[in-house]
């Protein structure tokens, strides 16, 4: 039973890595590739929520901004890791969001109020200078590599704070209205910097694509993994995400050829990168295992 869950974890991270290959056979530019993607996401999410789960959506004024807000951060994550994308390409984007662990390091104990984790900021030191190699390696990809951090960082704080709120409404609504805040706000961009004409300007073949990535890749799994999370332990759910890159990356080297071959030291960093994160997944469960076993035997 146990193996059945945990093929359905890699089958929802493979998908998530697949977004990145979505990102870029999508030709429309990245802000309305992240509209149109919120806008069909948030209607899938109402539909299934209401009509399927017959599910109540009312949520406290309170919360409803503070959902909102985190919506917004989540847009600005996913529009600039598709505008990473755009510039360069699907393995730039995807290795520089191991630069999440930095942040995550340093993020968190701020809105947690705890002391830092050490060995957290000594493996994410590791991951930037990993990155600064690949910077220097890759330096015609300087722009995509400047965007996929500050997707890295919108990206990390919206995991912190939506820790935050865990636990004060279902987590379908949480989902739900993040996704339309997030929707809202790129709305409003639109309109305030008098882009509105240009909805239209969108492709049939890019549209399908988008309701794809909505639907398949982006509600779905979102859904998929707070059900499994009763299942798996948080250290499986986050060692299991980290694939995440190394899907997209062996993805994009097979289905776009060259544009997606990069020098030996890009590859070599990654691969540091990613057996940091998950020496780091290993020390946190060891540490949490002896927590347990220290408050269940305190002689």
């Amino acid at each position: 039973m146990k193996n059945s869950y945990l093929l359905r974890l890699h089958f929802i991270v493979f998908l998530w890595g697949f977004t990145a290959i979505l990102g870029k056979l999508i030709s429309t530019d990245a802000p309305l590739l992240v509209f149109y993607r919120m806008s069909f996401a948030a209607v899938f999410l109402y539909l299934y929520l209401r009509i399927v789960k017959k599910e109540s959506i009312k949520v406290t004024k309170g919360l409803l901004l503070k959902l909102v807000g985190i919506g917004s951060v989540m847009a600005f994550h996913w529009l600039f890791f598709f505008q990473s994308i755009k510039v360069s390409n699907v393995s730039i984007a995807l290795s520089c969001l191991s630069l999440s662990t930095l942040f995550a390091a340093l993020i968190e104990p701020l809105v947690f109020k705890r002391k830092p984790d050490w060995i957290e900021v000594i493996i994410g030191i590791i991951i930037v200078i990993c990155i600064s190699l690949i910077f220097n390696a890759e330096l015609k990809y300087k722009e995509g590599i400047f965007y996929g951090i500050l997707c890295a960082l919108f990206g990390t704080i919206f995991s912190v704070f939506n820790g935050k709120i865990f636990g004060k409404t279902s987590s379908g609504n949480i989902i739900f209205y993040e996704i339309a805040g997030g929707w809202l706000v790129i709305s409003l961009f639109f309109i305030f910097t008098g882009q509105i004409s240009s909805f239209s300007e969108i492709s049939y073949t890019d549209i399908a694509l988008i309701v794809l990535l909505a639907s398949v890749f982006t509600a779905y799994p979102m859904f998929e993994s707070v059900k499994l999370m009763k299942f798996i332990s948080p250290f499986t759910l986050i060692l299991t995400v980290n694939l995440e890159p190394v899907y997209g990356i062996i993805l994009a080297f097979f289905i776009f050829g060259a544009s997606e071959h990069m020098s030996p030291i890009f590859y070599i960093a990654s691969l540091v990168m990613i057996t940091a994160i998950v020496i780091n997944g290993i020390i946190k469960s060891k540490r949490k295992k002896e927590e347990i076993t220290a408050e269940t035997n305190p002689l």
